[in-house]
């Protein structure tokens, strides 16, 4: 109990008194209302709560929380149920104990808080510390000054249906090791950290390390690995070798700071090896390999070469630009103050990234419903499921479309589906005619088995592959690849999302033997925010 706060009980309740400013009476609480919490009335109180309501509420909630009390704890929140569990946990699985807490000063209704611990399993104990904030709020039947639980609250690396525990890990640490040799850590790294926890679940018995005792967060994903905090006991983590590059996984994981919400993939088009993945989202997802939107005109690349492999144009052919082109009642136009070109080669087209120049040409024959479909597949490897490429990763999606979604599909929009690992192995196999399937482990570390595709003829990588120069050099990319030296080029893209008030930024490019993609979620055109990510990268892994 706080400084000037008194506790009577009055006729089987509890009246509180509390010293200072504009109370001078005693607020009633009743006993069955959870056991206490900030102060509540015979009428139940509405609005934020005050300042005074805070600092009582959250003292009562830290006092119960260091005496290891989870059920008077929880009963301080909003969802004693819910949080009851989690506490319970604190101490009891995850063997947390002298818990001290020292709270900063309260900004509103949000209270920053300090702690320190100690984490003990069988006769080693480790200290603990770290910041976390939690909010008062009113609850919304009782009128109480109540927690507004938030498994963050407990700690900051915890999400619904996380919880804390403290064992023997079911697999060893790893000493994950870049294609040079460099050591691969989160803490150099840090969007490397689902990456490495995923190589770890997958491959720590394999690469003859020894489990050690950890805090961890277990997840209640299925497929997620837990999240180590603290070691207790070192075993002995074992080596894996990876495919990535210290140096553009560092040039990546800058580069993604540029922007928030946006991600980088870097492969090696001649090998399929992967050279860095880099994502700086809010929620950690690994949306570089994992994500699942639309790539907006980036996905050109794929449709160019349906219209050269099936004799439709060609890279120096006729692909008129009008200002708008219909498909099946639905009208489509250019990027604003985009001037039309009826004389247009579909060079021309692709790198001012013209719409219409597209639209107009996915009802020649022979093209179906079903060609862009064809030619993802079969050409560039994707949309089948099949991608080993040693951590969890999605390869695409483009789903044969009749209806106005035909049209849509071959800009990118519509009902396809990428993510940068995708569209960075699109670049790769385009300019080299060859697909090889991305991977970060060696294959036969685990007997997987690369997905395959047949391919480009080199008549269509050559023309795609110049295309794509006259985009970095005289098209939309010139901005964000100037200054690059070597054979570059790229392709910007922007796909609008329901929902969205800005389009997400697209772009891909290469440069000499790599390849790289980018993703920033409402970051506008493809090169205000995605081209200078892939430009950064580049500059140091090409």
């Amino acid at each position: 109990m706080g400084r000037g706060v008194k506790v009577a009980v009055i006729g089987g309740v509890f009246a509180v008194m509390v010293g200072g400013a504009g109370y001078g009476a005693y607020n009633v609480v009743s006993a069955l209302d959870g056991g206490g919490g900030s102060s509540g009335s015979s009428e139940a109180k509405s609005g934020p709560p005050g300042e005074d309501e805070v600092a009582e509420t959250s003292e009562k909630f830290f006092t119960a929380w260091e005496k290891g009390d989870a059920t008077t704890a929880a009963s301080y929140t909003n969802n004693a149920s819910v949080a009851g569990t989690l506490l319970t946990a604190y101490g009891e699985d995850a063997h947390i104990s002298g818990v001290e807490i020292t709270p900063g000063k309260a900004a509103g209704t949000s209270v920053p808080f300090s702690l320190k611990a100690k984490v003990s399993y069988e006769g080693t104990t480790k200290p603990l510390s770290y910041k976390s904030t939690l909010t008062v709020v009113r609850g919304a039947t009782s009128g109480r000054a109540l927690v507004d639980w938030e498994p963050s609250v407990v700690h900051p690396g915890l999400k619904d249906g996380d919880t804390l525990v403290t064992e023997e890990s079911a697999t060893p640490q790893i000493q994950a090791v870049g294609r040079n040799g460099t050591v691969l850590t989160k803490e150099k790294y840090p969007s490397l950290g689902p990456v490495l926890a995923t190589l770890r679940e997958r491959y720590g018995s394999e690469a003859g390390g020894t489990p050690g005792v950890e805090l961890a967060v277990r997840h209640t994903a299925a497929d997620a690995p837990d999240t180590p905090l603290l070691t207790l006991t070192e075993g002995k983590p074992g080596k894996l070798e990876t495919t990535l590059s210290a140096s553009v996984q560092a040039a990546a994981e800058k580069a993604v700071k540029r922007y928030g919400e946006s991600s980088v993939v870097a492969v090696k088009p001649s090998t399929g090896e992967v050279l860095a993945v880099a994502n700086n989202r809010k929620d950690g997802f690994n949306a570089a390999f994992q994500g699942r939107v639309a790539p907006g005109s980036t996905m050109k690349i794929i449709t160019a070469a349906m219209l050269i492999d099936n004799g439709v144009t060609s890279m120096n052919g006729p692909a008129p630009c009008p200002d708008t082109a219909t498909w099946q009642s639905q009208t489509f136009k250019n990027l604003t103050n985009m001037k039309p070109n009826e004389s247009a080669t579909l060079a021309n087209t692709f790198l001012r990234s013209c719409n219409t120049g597209f639209i107009k040409l996915v009802d020649e024959k022979p093209l179906t419903d079903s060609s862009l479909t064809e030619e993802a597949q079969e050409r560039f490897g994707l949309g089948q499921d099949n991608w080993q490429t040693g951590i969890i990763s999605f390869d695409g999606s483009v789903p044969a479309s009749g209806g106005p979604d035909r049209a849509a599909n071959a800009i990118g929009q519509g009902q396809v589906q990428m993510n940068p690992l995708n569209m960075a192995s699109v670049t790769a196999t385009a300019i080299t005619g060859e697909f090889r399937q991305p991977y970060l482990v060696p294959f036969d570390l685990d007997d997987r088995e690369p997905a395959t595709a047949k391919g480009l003829p080199q008549g269509t990588a050559s023309q795609l592959k110049q295309m794509m120069k006259l985009t970095a050099t005289q098209g939309t990319a010139v901005n964000a690849m100037s200054g690059l030296g070597g054979d570059i080029g790229a392709k910007t893209g922007s796909a609008e999302v329901d929902g969205q008030t800005v389009s997400n930024s697209w772009f891909t490019g290469f440069r000499n033997d790599v390849a790289a993609a980018a993703m920033t979620e409402e970051g506008g055109h493809g090169g205000d925010a995605a081209g200078p990510i892939v430009a950064d990268v580049l500059r140091v892994g090409g």
